[in-house]
C-alpha cells in the first residue's frame, strides 16, 4: 500500500481519538498530533526529525481550521464571544502566529522537537492544577486594556503557532488571570483557533514553498493526506466528547492523560531513534 495512504487511514483513527479526548477534556489536537505525526512521517516515509517537525507542526495547525469554525459557532450561539476582547486579541494572535511560524520554520527541527516537549509538560502541569474546582467568578470588569489584549494575543499567536495548537490552553488562564470572565475567555480561545490556525498555516505554506524534499502531496510544510485524514474524523466525534463529559467528573482522566503527554514529552526530548 502507498506510504500516503497508510498515513491518511492512520490519521483518520488519530481524527477520531482526538476529537474525542478534545471534547471530553477540552485540550488541544496538537498536543497528540504532532508527536504522533512526528513518528508516521519517521516510520513510513523515512523523513528524519529536521523535516518531520515542521511539517508535523503545520500539518497540526491546518486542522485547527475548520474545528475552530465549529467550536467559534458553538460559543457564538452560547453569546460567549466578546467583540471587544476578541477583536484586540486577535490583532496581536495574527502577528504572533505569523511570527511563530516563520521562527519554527527557520530553527532545526531537533530544537523545535525539544521546546515543543517543554511547552507540553508545562500545559500538562497546568491541566493538572488547573482541573481543581473553582468558585464561581462574580461579574466584573476586566483589567485589560486594548494593548494588553492584543500583547496576551501576540505571545497565544507566537506560541500556539510554534507548536501547533489553537491555544486554549494558553490564552484562556492569561484571559481570566486579569479577571476577563470564564466563559467569554473560552469563547475567545475558540475563535483565537481560528486566527491562530489561518495565519500560521500560511505562513508555513509560504516558508515551505520552496523547500525540498518535501513529501508528495505537500502544500508547503502542510501535509495534506494527514490534514484531511484528521479532520474527516476528529468534526464528528468532538461533540460526543463534549456531551460524554458533561455526564462524568473528567478530573481524574485529565491527570491521567497529563502524565502520557509528559512521558510522550520525555520522549521527545530523549530523541527518536
Amino acid at each position: 500500500m502507498d506510504p500516503s495512504i497508510q498515513i491518511f487511514l492512520l490519521c483518520v483513527g488519530l481524527g477520531a481519538i482526538v476529537g474525542l479526548l478534545a471534547g471530553l477534556l477540552g485540550i488541544g489536537g496538537g498536543l497528540i498530533i504532532v508527536p504522533a505525526l512526528v513518528f508516521m512521517l519517521h516510520i513510513f516515509l523515512d523523513i528524519d526529525i529536521g523535516l518531520s517537525m515542521p511539517i508535523a507542526v503545520a500539518t497540526s495547525l491546518s486542522t485547527v481550521i475548520m474545528t475552530g469554525l465549529s467550536s467559534a459557532h458553538s460559543h457564538y450561539r452560547l453569546s460567549n464571544l466578546d467583540r471587544n476582547i476578541i477583536m484586540y486579541c486577535a490583532i496581536g494572535i495574527a502577528f504572533g502566529a505569523t511570527l511563530g511560524a516563520q521562527f519554527a520554520s527557520h530553527i532545526s527541527g531537533v530544537m523545535l522537537q525539544r521546546i515543543f516537549a517543554v511547552l507540553v509538560i508545562v500545559i500538562a502541569l497546568q491541566m493538572v492544577l488547573g482541573s481543581r474546582k473553582r468558585k464561581p467568578q462574580i461579574a466584573r470588569a476586566h483589567s485589560l486594556s486594548h494593548s494588553g489584549l492584543a500583547t496576551i494575543g501576540l505571545g497565544t499567536g507566537f506560541i500556539a503557532a510554534l507548536m501547533g495548537i489553537g491555544g486554549g490552553a494558553l490564552i484562556v488562564p492569561a484571559l481570566v488571570w486579569f479577571k476577563v470572565n470564564i466563559r467569554k475567555a473560552i469563547g475567545c480561545a475558540a475563535f483565537s483557533g481560528i486566527v491562530i490556525a489561518l495565519f500560521g498555516t500560511a505562513s508555513f505554506v509560504y516558508t515551505g514553498w520552496s523547500v525540498e524534499n518535501l513529501p508528495s502531496g505537500s502544500l508547503g510544510y502542510v501535509y495534506l493526506p494527514a490534514t484531511l485524514g484528521i479532520i474527516s474524523t476528529s468534526m464528528l466525534t468532538a461533540p460526543f466528547g463534549a456531551r460524554f463529559g458533561q455526564r462524568i467528573d473528567t478530573s481524574n482522566l485529565k491527570r491521567l492523560f497529563a502524565g502520557f503527554l509528559v512521558l510522550v514529552s520525555l520522549r521527545m526530548i530523549i530523541g527518536i531513534e
